[in-house]
Parts: structure tokens; sequence; C-alpha cells
């Protein structure tokens, strides 16, 4: 059913269909002549003239004789009929010359069901839900208020109203209380209609010329100011929604308050929230008021439950009377006789009533001064009274009777923290069991980052919170485009389509992550022992039901802060936990059959990730703020981002998701910069640990491998990953001047090592050894460590580097050799040497320039049948060299050999190595056979040596001069496919058409193929073949139309030569000025996989590099029959692993470093805020002496308050983090 045709359908107008009159006095005339028709008026309030003018049905009129008494009583019911409504849509205010003023409005009968109303506003208008229903009553005619009490009243109505997400009723005229609430939202309210919730409930026949606005489903432009004669009123133009209350009558109020109530009482009924259970809160706003104001607040505040009413003191008559009479029944809520006779006299003065109806509204004042607690006087003059919205807000929860649990679902579900902090979460409130952990899994769901900080802030742990049905209902909350994102992600993973309903798991998102992250990742959610654990509290679920209590104490779900009552707010403080390093995943609890099966050690990490994955930047920023590891969490968090940007974009969705992905991401990418930028320069060793350290949390990965996989180059090329690159590319090394002379003579000449300098323990406490250091230090000084690991200094700061006493810290501080006095022995110098990464590049550079002299020299000879010396080296070089690549797949992270090979070929010189060795090994096969194989092997080694002098470029890469020029040089390789493409097309088309015009007669031939493409190809580059362009000049005798070749030719020269290559040269120099300033930035990205190549690569080159092979063969039976064989594989990499202690000191530095940027975050922004008020200020003084800074009138600025407002709701960084800093280049 259509809109049009549901309103009409369900709503209806009321027309008088009977005259009569409206006095008492009988009209004489009989019959009734034309001019009485025109003053003669029916009980509705139409004269006589326009009954007869209505529209069918034909009003039956009584024309009384003279001698006939008439005492018929007007009713809506006997007198009036119902029919469709003729009056709906929207209302186009022409008052507004700042911005467009428009409001929805219906025509509708008194007697309309509120359920329709609600269906008409919430599914048909769209509004949002109220959180709150705030009704004003006031005067109806239009009165002054002081300054003060205007401005309070406008800036705390509003700022309630936007803040909570509440309704505002009003009458909807443009006189009165209800001009005030559209001036107040002119002024403080939002420009978007669904924001604007303002709604007016209006008598139909009060509004002037309202035949204008009739017409079904119409845009009916609307003049507001008209005569200020005239009776009628008119729509005030600020409201977004008006409510035409037709009863038949014209001109006359009052038809509207009975469904005003109604629909108050429905609108109650809803829930505040779809996962709470509280109500909606409504309370009356009263601002001046006639006397009928007094019956209204009496039936409010004596409801049960009882709606709160706040009064504007000051702001005139009756809202001045509930002021007095409140204070002076304060004590023993009695009047005294002589004050009860003033104020008696006061009401009369006020309302101009004789002194009966002015006992009568005494007594009904009294009677409202018996539910005084439901009633709140603003005193707006009060320098002690709070912000007028917090005012209100209070009132609600002060007079509803609600409980503590309810109160803190009104004011979760209004995200206003500041007023649960303040009337809520107070010392001395009893909480019941479970309240807290549901109001915070209520924060998490609704998004609410003030509470999730106040609960925390107030005692609430992560720790304690969290468990694992928590976490898989945080993932299966419906949240619309977000959800279904997530559910496509799952899609692709599993490669296969959800059923409708499906409940993602954990085991679900663990495969989320690892896919998005990509690599080597593997998520705690899909390890064997999470899997098992998970799938077994699945399992054991239906048992644990028939005893849940039972269940909950075993499972420890029940935190010690609420076995018993949660009592008061104390700081969020950490507790350590005494788990093992190789388990602090999670751990299994044993011992009953229905125990929580998980306990996470790094709970924050996994709320973290649920935020990231639910696309709430606001709880990720604030949830980044706490726990451990931020550095790391930060990296992770941006190539989450980077990764889900890059599926949008793949998936063709919404263009605005995936620039949303790609900011979240620049912003956690610039935070990372920012906190390692601080941990820098306070630190710059502990600030290299953070880059390297391993982190169990995060599949053991280091923050700068996760940097490097999402592609975070700033933070790659930041100074300190540079300086820690540095020092690990020279290795224990100390370089000076000349260093790479002084290294290739050292390899010369070995003895010259004991002439090199060295860099002592203390200097490289921060760098991480390779697997092969590892193994070394722990099998040649076993004997030294354990004893050494018992004198370890426990308190000494490691951020003060080692002591020079002898000492040894373990492998666990990536330190393996003992530090003596008289300095390092003469085997620990060669081992160190030879291991230092620079030194096994120009190691394996000079074997390899010397493999490319002997394969030059091979394929330059004759080739023999059998091969020589030179060739069977080349052959061993190039065994060797396949054994390695072998060996690198083998051992890299992955556990699937599918997913190491896929990475592996990621690489390009992967897979350029790979395709040389194939050729090789083609052409070594076909040379043992004879003639013309031995051909084909040769032409197969003659075409390999390009892939391996092509590789000589990757060596040069490490140069930082020759390294950025190479990166320009594959981007322009890279991006040139598509010119190249228009190029082959051009040249096609010509040689095709060329070639079939002077050689009609060919024969089919792959000769056809060449002679197509082998001269247009060379006439790019100048050659022009003139002596061929006129192919009738020798006297041979032409093809037909082969004059045609010419024109072609020179159409062609001019596309290809002049315009495509010219484009082409002009594509280049754009990409040379545009990476000009980016490539030495590129390099420093790219520098991280040349020095990990060679930090991983054993130290001799092919083919001596069998001899290491063997080694570790050896080595991995010996500790897999030790049952060593996990500890090596979690060796591997550059990581730096750290004991317990040092990992302690690690992150409490790594927090004050958060905190540290965080302070000056807030400093900086404090300071802008400061700076932007007082040019604010200067310019108010300077236009108008700075009286409207003063008066505090609507278009002024207002007084600078230090700090944030209460119940802000920005950024968890608080006042700096919330702006995103200089893009990133990612």
């Amino acid at each position: 059913m259509s809109l049009k045709s549901w309103i009409e359908e369900t709503f209806s107008r009321r027309e008088c269909v009977k005259f009569i009159l409206s006095s008492r006095d009988l009209h004489r005339c009989f019959p009734v002549n034309q001019v009485c028709q025109n003053l003669i008026r029916c009980c509705c309030g139409r004269l006589m003239v326009e009954h007869l003018q209505q529209e069918a049905p034909a009003p039956t009129v009584i024309f009384p004789v003279p001698e006939q008494d008439v005492a018929e009583d007007w009713s809506l019911e006997l007198h009036t009929t119902a029919s469709p409504t003729d009056a709906y849509g929207t209302i186009d205010f022409q008052d507004s010359a700042t911005r467009a003023c428009r409001a929805k409005f219906v025509r509708l009968a008194v007697d309309s069901k509120p359920e329709a109303l609600l269906q008409l506003m919430l599914k048909e208008w769209q509004m949002e839900r109220p959180k709150l229903l705030l009704t004003v009553h006031g005067g109806s005619e239009n009165f002054t208020l002081p300054p003060k009490v205007k401005q309070a009243f406008s800036k705390g109505l509003i700022t309630a109203a936007r803040s909570t997400g509440a309704w505002i009723l009003t009458d909807g005229i443009n006189t009165g209380v209800s001009k005030y609430v559209g001036e107040a939202v002119k002024t403080f309210g939002g420009h978007n209609l669904r924001k604007r919730n303002t709604i007016g409930i209006t008598p139909w026949g009060v509004i002037d010329n309202n035949a204008d606005l009739i017409g079904r489903d119409v845009f009916k432009p609307y003049q507001p100011l008209g005569n200020p004669l005239r009776k009628r009123a008119y729509l005030n133009g600020f409201h977004s929604h008006f409510l035409l209350v037709d009863d038949g009558t014209l001109g006359k109020y009052g038809c509207q308050e009975g469904l005003r109530k109604k629909l108050q009482k429905h609108i109650q009924l809803l829930k505040i929230h779809p996962r709470l259970k509280q109500r909606v809160p409504m309370v009356c706003v009263v601002v001046e008021g006639g006397p009928a104001i007094v019956s209204t607040v009496l039936d409010y505040v004596s409801n049960d439950p009882p709606v709160p009413v706040f009064v504007f003191e000051g702001s005139g008559r009756a809202a001045d009377l509930f002021a007095f009479l409140h204070k002076h029944t304060d004590i023993d809520r009695q009047l005294d006789a002589d004050i009860k006779l003033d104020f008696l006299a006061r009401i009369g003065d006020v309302f101009g009533v004789d002194r009966k109806e002015a006992s009568r509204l005494c007594a009904l004042l009294l009677e409202c001064m018996d539910h005084r607690q439901s009633i709140t006087i603003f005193d707006s003059e009060s320098e002690e009274q709070m912000a007028p919205d917090a005012a209100i807000l209070t009132t609600i929860l002060k007079g509803t009777k609600a409980s503590a649990a309810e109160q803190l679902s009104m004011t979760l579900a209004w995200d206003r923290a500041d007023i649960a902090q303040k009337n809520v979460l107070v010392f001395g409130q009893h909480w019941q069991v479970g309240s807290l952990e549901q109001a915070m899994l209520d924060a998490l769901v609704m998004d609410r980052v003030s509470f999730v900080k106040l609960l925390i802030d107030n005692g609430m742990t992560m720790s304690h919170f969290l468990t694992v049905d928590r976490l898989v209902e945080l993932y299966n909350m419906p949240q619309g485009q977000t959800d279904h994102f997530l559910h496509h992600l799952v899609e692709d993973v599993k490669q296969t389509s959800l059923a409708l309903g499906y409940r993602l798991s954990l085991i679900d998102m663990g495969l989320v992550i690892e896919y998005l992250i990509g690599g080597a990742y593997c998520s705690t959610y899909t390890r064997k022992h999470f899997r098992t654990a998970y799938n077994g509290l699945q399992e054991k679920k239906g048992r644990c039901v028939s005893t849940p209590s039972l269940s909950k104490q075993k499972m420890g779900t029940i935190p010690n802060s609420q076995r018993n009552f949660f009592r008061t707010a104390q700081p969020y403080k950490r507790k350590d936990q005494n788990v093992p390093h190789g388990t602090s995943e999670n751990a299994v609890l044993s011992g009953g059959l229905c125990e929580a099966p998980l306990v996470f050690s790094f709970n924050f990490n996994d709320v973290f990730v649920w935020a990231v994955l639910q696309q709430r930047q606001q709880m990720a920023l604030f949830l980044w703020q706490h726990g451990e590891e931020a550095l790391a969490r930060a990296t992770v968090a941006c190539k989450l981002y980077r990764s889900m940007a890059f599926k949008a974009r793949q998936s063709s969705m919404d263009d605005h998701m995936a620039e949303r992905f790609k900011a979240y991401s620049l912003e956690f990418g610039q935070l990372a910069v920012n906190v390692l930028d601080c941990a820098f320069r306070q630190n710059e060793k502990m600030a290299m640990k953070l880059l390297t350290s391993e982190m169990a949390a995060w599949s053991h990965f280091t923050s700068l491998q996760i940097a490097v996989s999402s592609c975070h180059r700033p933070l790659v090329s930041h100074s300190c990953t540079q300086t820690l690159l540095t020092d690990l590319w020279t290795g224990p090394l100390n370089m000076s001047k000349n260093s790479y002379l002084k290294i290739i003579l050292s390899l010369l000449l070995p003895p010259a090592i004991l002439l090199l300098d060295f860099k002592s323990k203390a200097e490289m406490c921060h760098v991480p050894q390779s697997h092969e250091a590892i193994l070394f230090g722990r099998d040649t000084l076993k004997s030294g460590a354990a004893h050494d690991e018992t004198d370890h200094v426990a308190n000494q700061d490691a951020e003060h580097g080692l002591p020079s006493q002898e000492r040894y810290l373990g492998s666990r501080s990536g330190i393996l050799f003992p530090i003596t006095l008289h300095g390092v022995s003469w085997i620990t110098r060669l081992y160190e040497f030879y291991t230092a990464p620079v030194v096994k590049f120009w190691f394996h550079t000079m074997s390899y320039l010397a493999f490319l002299m002997v394969f030059s020299y091979t394929i330059l000879v004759k080739m023999d049948d059998q091969p020589g010396v030179q060739e069977w080296l080349v052959i061993l070089y190039i065994l060797t060299t396949a054994v390695e690549k072998t060996r690198e797949v083998l051992m890299s992270e992955p556990r699937k050999l599918s997913q190491k090979l896929k990475i592996w070929f990621s690489e390009y010189w992967n897979l350029s190595d790979f395709i040389a060795i194939v050729l090789f090994l083609f052409g070594f096969v076909m040379r043992w056979h004879a003639d013309p194989f031995r051909t084909a092997g040769r032409i197969a080694y003659c075409l390999d040596i390009i892939f391996w002098f092509v590789r000589v470029m990757d060596l040069l890469a490490v140069n930082q001069h020759a390294g950025p020029y190479l990166t320009m040089i594959t981007k322009m390789t890279s991006n040139m496919f598509f010119i190249v493409v228009m190029m082959a097309i051009v040249l096609l088309s010509f040689g095709v058409s060329r070639k079939a015009i002077l050689s009609p007669d060919e024969d089919p031939s792959w000769s056809l193929t060449r002679d197509v493409v082998f001269q247009p190809y060379w006439m790019i580059y100048g050659e022009v073949y003139a002596s061929e362009i006129d192919a009738c000049d020798d006297g041979r005798p032409c093809a037909p139309a082969s004059f045609l070749t010419a024109f072609l030719q020179a159409v062609y020269m001019f596309f290809q030569y002049i315009i495509m290559v010219n484009i082409l040269i002009a594509f280049f120099n754009n990409i040379y000025f545009d990476m000009a300033s980016t490539s030495n930035k590129l390099w420093k990205y790219n520098r991280y996989r040349y020095i990990m190549t060679y930090q991983d690569r054993p130290w001799l080159p092919p083919p001596l590099i069998l001899l290491s092979h063997m080694a570790f063969g050896v080595r991995a039976i010996y500790k897999q029959l030790h049952g060593n064989a996990e500890g090596d594989e979690r060796s591997s990499g550059l990581k730096l692993y750290l004991d317990h202690d040092d990992r302690k000191k690690l992150h409490e530095f790594e927090e004050k470093c958060v905190q540290a940027y965080l302070y000056e975050k807030n400093k900086d922004l404090h300071s802008s805020q400061k700076n932007r008020i007082r040019v604010t200020a200067d310019r108010g003084d300077v236009h108008d002496g700075g009286r409207s800074l003063r008066e505090g009138q609507h278009h002024s600025g207002q007084p600078y308050r230090g700090g944030l407002a209460a119940g802000s709701t920005s950024g968890p960084l608080g006042a700096g983090c919330g702006h995103t800093d200089p893009a990133l280049g990612l």
C-alpha cells in the first residue's frame, strides 16, 4: 500500500454538518436574508454563509422561528462527519532567508488512534525513535522572557534534546512558548530534518489560511507572517513536524490536548532502545503559563508513575507561582496564614481572576506541592545552579522513581555519561549481580564510548567482563551494512554462502582476521587448542543450562566485584596475570564440567579487534589507549582497515565505505607513527625494542612485521626504524669510514677480521638475533648461560643498557654471549663477522659476480659433449641456490605449504629466480643429448643468463643512491602496461594492413606474424625503411593499391611516433617527478626486505651454502629427537625475545609514551580552543563593545568553559586524537 493511500485510509478530517446558533438570543429574521448570513455563527465557529459554501454533503441548517426556542447543544459526534483527510505533505516556510525550513504535516481528526500516529511518525516520516519526551507547556499568548531565562531555556532544552535524541512536543503556533521553542531550534538546533524532532500538535481550526494547506501529498509554501490584527494563529517555521488536529470547529483552542495526552502515553510505552527494557521517560517543561497550566501540572505529577515537571523560575505567571510555593512549603509543606493571603492576592493579580477562582487555583497549587519531589524549580539567576540540560535530565532520573539499574539504562540510551557519573554511579550505590556487566555489554553494542570509559574508570575490568559468550554476542549483533560486510568477509574466507540467520563464531572471526592480515599470521581463535576448547564449550552449553548458578561460579563468569555489591568508583588499574609465556594467548581451565574454557590475557586486544571489524572507529580509538602493546594494536588496525578497504573496492561495494576504511587506516597509521616518534625521543633503544619484541598475543609477530605487511611506509621509513635496520644491517660491526673496503679485504684476508672494531653488547641489547645466531649461542655457551642467568640483576633498568660486569642475559633477551672485561674472544669475533648481514651481502655478491663470469665464459665458448669444470661450477652453484630457495619456502612462517608458496611467489625476484632455475635445469637436461637437443640446451643456457644478469639489479637496490632509481624503474614498468597495449593495437592495425596490401599472394606460414610486427616495430625508433616506401621504384610489378601503404605509414608514424611515444615519455616524466619526493621513503620501506633477506640467509654463499644446509639438517634432527623443535620454530625471524620482567618494563615504557603523546595532543587542542575563543571575543568587542558576550544573546559567542563540556562524547584520545594528522603515504 502506498503512503498516499495509507494516510487517506487511516486519517480523517471533521466537518460540521448542522448549523446550530452559537448564541441563545434567537434570530428574529425568518427567512434569514443575505446580510444575516454574514453575521450569524454556528457553534462550530463558522458563519452561516461558510456553512452554505461547504462542499458536499450540504449541511442541515436550523432556521428557528420567533416562537420556537432552541435547546439543542452542538457536539462532535452528532453534528460532524468524518471523511478521508485532504491535507498532508510538506510545508515550505518562506520566512527564513538563512536556510530552508520544511516540515511534514497531516490533518487528522481529534479521535485519531495514537498507534496510527506513531506508525506515521516512525515508519512513514522516518523519525528517529525517541529516547526522551520533552513536552513543553506555557503561555499561548506572546510574552517576554528575561535574557538569562531565555538563554537557559533555549540552550538547555535543545542541548538536552539533541544529546539524548528526544522528541519535543509543543502547540506548534508562532506565539507564546512555542515561538520560543522555535527560536531555540533556530539558534541551537541542527539542519537535519530527522534530527529536529520538534513536533507541533496544533488545532486545524486556529490556523490562519489553513485552506492553503489543503492537498494530498503536496509541497506547500507557507508564509507565517500575516496580519497581526487577525485572531487566528500561524505555524512556527522551526518545527519539523505538525499534527493538525481537526474537530470540525474553527478558531477554537483546546481540542488538541486530548490527542496530545493519548499520544504521550503511547510514546511512553515505547522502549528507549531495542536492547533495553526501560521505557521512554517524559518530562514536562513549564515556561510562564496561564491558569490551565496548574491543572496540567497536577495531572502529570499525580500520575502513576509520576511525570517529572521542570519549571523555569522567572519566566512569569504560573511558573513563578510554582517557584514561590515550592520554596515556601519546603519545610513543613504548610503556608502561613499571612503568606497564604498574599499568595491568593498574587494569584488574582497574575491571572486576573476573582477571589473564588483564586482560591480554587491555590488549592490546586497546594495539591501539586504534595508531589513536590516530582517538581524541580530551575533558577537561572543562581550561580550554584547546574547547566539547564543537565538539570532537566537529572529531574527525570529523580522524578520517575526508577531503580539504579533503570537510571543507568536511561543515561546509557541518552549517551550522557556525565549524568550517570553524578547521579547514578555514586559512592555507596548497590547493584544487583550482573547489572554492571550488562551495562558494559550494552555500552559496547550501542557504541557508547563515554560509558565504556566511565565503567572502566569505576573499576570494571575486561578480564572480569569478557567471556566467550559475550564476545560471540558482540560479533553477532545486528548492524545493517556493517553486519552485511562482515558476513561477506566470512563468505569469502569459507568460499561458500552463509545461510540466513547464520551465527558467526569466534573461529569464523579468526579466519577473517587471518584473511585480512594475510601472510603467516595465525589468529588465536584458529589455533588447535582454542578450537578444541571452543567446540567443547558449545557442546557443554546444553548441559550447563540446568545448573546455571553452579556453572557460573565454576566458570568464574561472576567476578568477585559482583559476587558482592559494587560500591564505589575506583580508577582503572590493570592487574598482572601470572600466565606462562608460552600460553599467554588463552588458557584452558579444568576441574568441572561447565567451566568457562577460555580466559584471555589481553582482553582489550579482543575487544579492540571487534571494534575495528565492526567499523566503530571512536570505540577502537578509545580501546587503543587501554591495555598493552599500543603500537602493535595501531599497526594491526591499520592493516585490517587497509585490507577491508581493498575488499570493499574489490566487491564493488559502496565507494564511501572504502574511503571510510582508508581514512580509518590512515588515522591509526598516524597514531603508530606518533607513538613511535614519542618513544624514540624519550629512549631510542626502548623504542627499537617496541618494534622488534615478539608479541604472543599477535601470532608471535612484531610490530615491525605487521607494519611491513600493511605497507605502512611512514612507520618503516621512520628514523627509529631506519636506525634499527642499520644496526641490523651492520650487526656487531662498528662501521666507520671505508668500512666496505675493510669488509671486502677481510673476506679476502680473514686474519684482518681481528683488526676490525666491534660493538659492545650494551650497544647491541636492542638488536634481535637471527635463528642461526640463537642456535650457535645456545650450543657454544650452554654451560655459561645457566650460571649467568641466575646472576642477572633483576632490577637493572632496561632503559639504561647493560652493566659492565660479566653477565649473561640468555637467548630470550636477545643477547647470547658472555661479556668480559678482556674483550670478545677471537672465535666469537669470527662468527659475528661472518653472520653480519652486510658481510653476508658482500660475500654473496662477490660469489655471485664470480658465478656470472664463469657462466658467461661457459656459454661464450664451444659446448663440449661433457661438461667442463666451469660448467660444473655453474651447475653446482644453481643447484645449491635451488636448495636454498627450497629452504626459504619450508622455513617460512605459514603453516600450510600452499600458503608458504603463495607468499614466496608473491615476491618478484623469487619468481624470477624460479624461472631462471627451471630454465637452466631444462637446458642442463637437453645438453646431455645429441644435436639438435644439445643445441636447444645451449640456447636455454644463453637465455637463462639474462635472468641471472637482471638479478644484479636487486643487489644494487641495497645502495642508498641506486635504490630509489630502481624503485622508479619498477613503478614505471608496472604502470606502463595500458599505454603499451594501446601502442600494440596501433602497431597491429598498421602492420596487418600493410602486409596484406603488399603481399596478397602469401601462403600460410608463421613468418607472416614476424612480417606483420617486424618493420612497424622498428619504425617506432625511427627506422622508416625509406627504400621500401614506394614498392614500385625498382620496376617490379606492384600489388594492387600498393600506393596506400605510403599513406598508411605516414598516418601510423604520426600516431605512433608523434603521439603515443610522446605520451609514454610524458607518462614516465610524470612518474619521475611524482616519485622524486617519495622514492627515498619507498626505498627505506623496501630496505626492510633486503635486510631480512640477508638476515635469514646462511653466511656461506653457493655452492658452499650446502654445508650450512647440512648443519641445519643435523641440528633440526637433533632438536626433534630431544623435543625442542617448537622452541626453534618460535625463535625464527627478526624478533627480540624478552623475559617477563623485561616485557613488563617495555609495556610500562610504552604506556608512558602513549600518555605523553595524549597529553601533548590535549594541550595543543586546548591551546587552539583558547586562541579561537579569544579571537571570537575580540571580534565581539570590536563590533558591539562586547555586549553580546556579556549578555549571552543567542547570536553571540558563549563564554569559555575550561575542559570538555559535560556529557561530551568526544574521541577517546581526549581533545587531540579525534583530529587526523597529516595524511600518510600508505
